[in-house]
């Protein structure tokens, strides 16, 4: 038998198609993704945002605790604010679109991949903004007369967080990926 003819055979217990799509389990499929493609962006930008703001917050308390002011961890704390407004600026604009989709199965799909392309952009921007935060703070304790020893501490913590970081990123890219090959099978 051809595979044209093994389509058309009944299944008699369901009478469906034996190689028919069952909508509701892939609706209910793709909904889950989409559940738990939002439920990655949203913690992560929460947790970014609050990171962000709590440690440049205690910056720069640290700061002005000795009513001196010091350049560098002010510096930080900026960058650590700056940081924190763009996640929330974004976040924003990321909740105004989801009522750009439909709720049909492939405007959840594709719902579902635009926030993991926007939650792969974002991690790969937050991998790149350890740089920057790494350079200031190392400089910043440097400029202070510490052992050259605190400051090969604190960059090899940032060395982990970056390469932590990019491990991060590939599990991002990955779900993004599985969710685009489903889309090309699904529109086949």
């Amino acid at each position: 038998m051809e595979f044209e003819d093994l389509q058309k055979i009944w299944d008699s217990q369901s009478n469906q198609y034996l190689y028919t799509i069952n909508e509701t389990a892939m609706y209910n499929y793709i909904a889950s993704k989409k559940k738990k493609t939002f439920l990655i962006a949203n913690t992560s930008e929460l947790f970014l945002i609050a990171v962000n703001l709590f440690t440049g917050t205690a910056l720069v308390f640290m700061s002005i605790s000795n009513w001196k002011l010091m350049f560098f961890p002010i510096l930080t704390a900026a960058w650590m604010y700056i940081t924190a407004t763009y996640v929330l600026i974004h976040r924003i604009g990321r909740r105004k679109s989801d009522r750009l989709f439909d709720k049909s199965i492939f405007g959840n799909l594709t719902h579902a991949i635009s926030t993991a392309t926007y939650q792969v952009r974002l991690s790969m921007l937050m991998r790149w903004n350890i740089i920057p935060i790494a350079i200031l703070s190392c400089w910043g304790v440097w400029n202070k007369k510490h052992s050259v020893w605190i400051t090969g501490l604190i960059l090899l913590v940032f060395v982990i967080a970056y390469f932590a970081s990019n491990w991060e990123h590939g599990i991002h890219q990955k779900r993004k990926r599985d969710l685009e090959a489903l889309q090309d099978t699904l529109q086949k």
